[in-house]
């Protein structure tokens, strides 16, 4: 079975490491800071300007002022630092950030990423993904694994214009954990309850699959 949004955003937060600072994108990864593992110290940032970000806020906690980079609403934690967005940039571009989650269209087998436009479609645009893959190291990626008409997102080559080259490593769908390394897939876990064979058939890009794949615990 698929992966619901959540499910995802669950199995990124196991990649939490206490004391990282984190950069979470626009869509399913901003979920991610509802699940940071409990007694774990994570600073969650935004690029316009926020350091320490909480989980969404409850109707009691709403502040509209209070906003991620994709002006959904958000909470502060203790500690928590709101400054202009040329600083925020500055930490991202000078390598600050240990750990960046990102949504994307296309990944392929070199660790391309093409994330901010198709052409012919309205899309938000590039955001802050640029300079985030410009200055991060270590950068998952989350997403559906094909699109609703069953065409794969995992790619020998992308298709669509790219946000950055070779600067993924791993990558999160809504059916496997696959890192990215001598231009090759490699099948890390599948999501529980989905077939190896059903990963291969919507993989474009060549896939290695060891002998044995563990299934995702949460």
């Amino acid at each position: 079975m698929a992966l619901s949004r959540e499910q995802i955003a669950m199995r990124v937060a196991q990649e939490l490491q206490d004391g990282y600072y984190v950069n979470l994108g626009i869509g399913i990864p901003t979920l991610v800071a509802n699940y940071v593992p409990d007694g774990m110290e994570v600073m969650l940032q935004s690029e316009n300007g926020l350091l320490g970000m909480g989980q969404f806020p409850t109707e009691d906690e709403l502040d509209a002022d209070m906003i991620n980079a994709g002006k959904q609403t958000v909470t502060a934690i203790t500690g928590a630092s709101i400054f202009d967005s040329a600083e925020s940039f500055a930490m991202i571009r000078g390598g600050h950030v240990d750990l960046t989650v990102l949504g994307a269209f296309e990944v392929d087998v070199n660790g391309n990423i093409a994330s901010y436009m198709i052409p012919g479609k309205l899309i938000k645009g590039m955001g802050g993904a640029m300079d985030l893959v410009a200055g991060a190291d270590n950068i998952i990626v989350t997403m559906t694994h094909a699109s609703k008409h069953g065409d794969s997102k995992l790619l020998p080559a992308c298709t669509l214009p790219l946000t950055g080259k070779g600067c993924i490593k791993k990558v999160l769908t809504d059916l496997a954990f696959i890192e990215i390394k001598d231009s090759k897939f490699h099948l890390l876990e599948r999501a529980p309850g989905v077939y190896v064979e059903e990963i291969v058939k919507l993989t474009a890009g060549e896939l290695v699959v060891p002998e044995h794949v563990p299934e995702m615990s949460f």
